[in-house]
């Protein structure tokens, strides 16, 4: 930033030098040469014709310096057919007439005929009164004054647009040093973070930085929030699994006869407990969060195609709005809604309703049966791993407590109500909706 800033003020300076040199001098340059045009006038004004029709003046001009040789001004006037009339200044020499210059104005140029001096000149051509010639008028003046201005202005100009260039990039570089401090700061706060003397980034940040740092720090809080996540479910694994291994650790200490069947039983639970915790982990593990997104519909048609051949007998009827967006991968909708339909087909009476709609900024589904439902006591314990009221049919417990855990790790809720319209139970599966794709 700072080499950057430097490099647009130096082109910036460079260029704006560049023109005010330009106007500057053009200014000084012609306040010289209006000197000379006045002087021009002046010959003019005193111009007069002599006997044998030659011009002269009938007065000396006032500079002092037309009087001495050599001294840098002079002046001349000069006509076809009539000898020069030089200033004394000019001694033994004239200046030069150029016949290709056709001056009905004044016209002003630089000339080195004189190898010791520079001179500046302006010069107009005329006809005086009663005269047919046609008269030019040279005034010639040195250009070591003007040089010297000039050099003088250029002088100037280059050490002040020096000294304003150094305090330009002096102050960028300060500006850019304080104003990156707030980062020098968070990359301290984050590597004290990393080290765990802190837990988040503290003290006040500007307006521009402190929307990032608040970011960080929800990061910050959203990993411990996984990790703590994932260090208890690691926790709730290891101790489920402790009890069936202690079982079969014991049975097979112990030589029981009953060993295969306590081994299957007891794998068995394992199982289930494993299942429910990798359900979990590859939810946790694909919540993106608004990224995630999934077609409501096309979810409910593939899990009824599904349980409609596992189950026959049963009737699924699905009704509802077809382009409803989800903020949910659809590995899992499928899941939650195979796990919510399949129970609904499995202890209902053969009946299953399934309707889709958007309520509130939420997907709504809502699963029905018409079955013996679920008593109110018992909708909330239903939700905990291994409970099931009807030990009569297959299955693990883990079903529902899986739609939970699902549903709730994208911010979703799942919810068990009777069924006005079939008497069973209804299901109420709310996930936050997203818009349609267009």
């Amino acid at each position: 930033m700072i080499f950057i800033a430097a490099g647009w003020i130096l082109l910036l300076l460079v260029g704006g030098g560049y023109a005010l040199d330009k106007v500057l001098v053009s200014a000084v340059t012609r306040n010289f040469d209006d000197q000379l045009k006045l002087l021009v006038n002046s010959m003019i004004v005193s111009a007069e014709l002599g006997p044998n029709g030659e011009v002269v003046l009938s007065r000396e001009l006032a500079d002092q310096r037309f009087l001495e040789p050599n001294s840098g001004a002079y002046w001349q006037i000069s006509g076809k057919g009539y000898e020069t009339f030089p200033s004394r200044s000019l001694w033994d020499r004239k200046l030069q007439v150029h016949p290709s210059h056709d001056d009905r104005d004044i016209h002003y140029y630089d000339s080195d005929e004189f190898p010791e001096q520079r001179l500046r000149v302006a010069e107009i051509d005329l006809k005086l009164p009663n005269s047919p010639v046609r008269w030019r008028f040279q005034v010639a003046s040195a250009r070591d004054t003007l040089d010297g201005q000039i050099g003088d202005l250029r002088r100037t100009l280059i050490r002040s647009f020096l000294l304003l260039g150094f305090g330009l990039v002096f102050m960028a570089a300060l500006q850019t040093w304080f104003g990156l401090s707030p980062l020098r700061k968070i990359r301290s706060e984050l590597s004290r973070l990393r080290a765990g003397q802190t837990t988040r980034i503290e003290g006040s940040m500007p307006a521009e930085v402190a929307p990032m740092v608040e970011e960080l720090n929800a990061l910050v809080e959203h990993n411990d929030r996984q990790a703590e996540e994932a260090r208890r479910h690691a926790g709730n694994l290891a101790h489920a699994l402790k009890t069936p291994l202690s079982v079969i650790m014991n049975a097979a200490a112990a030589g029981q006869e009953d060993l295969p069947e306590t081994v299957i039983r007891e794998a068995r639970t394992m199982r289930r407990q494993i299942d429910h915790h990798l359900a979990r982990a590859r939810a946790v593990g694909r919540r993106g969060s608004a990224h995630s997104r999934a077609d409501v519909w096309p979810s409910i048609e593939a899990v009824e195609r599904a349980v409609a051949r596992l189950y026959p007998n049963v009737r699924i009827d699905i009704d509802g709005t077809k382009n409803i967006v989800a903020h949910i991968e659809r590995q899992d909708l499928d899941e939650i809604l195979g796990n919510l339909v399949e129970n609904a087909a499995k202890y209902g009476g053969g009946s299953v309703f399934v309707t889709a709609r958007v309520e509130s900024g939420f997907a709504e589904i809502l699963v029905e049966d018409d079955g013996m439902g679920i008593p109110e006591v018992d909708r909330t314990r239903i939700f905990d791993r291994g409970v099931r009221l009807d030990s009569g049919k297959p299955g693990t417990g883990l079903g529902l407590a899986i739609v939970r855990d699902v549903a709730e790790i994208y911010d979703g809720t799942v919810s068990l109500e009777e069924s006005e319209d079939l008497g069973g139970l209804l299901v109420r599966l709310r996930l936050p909706a997203a818009a349609p794709a267009a």
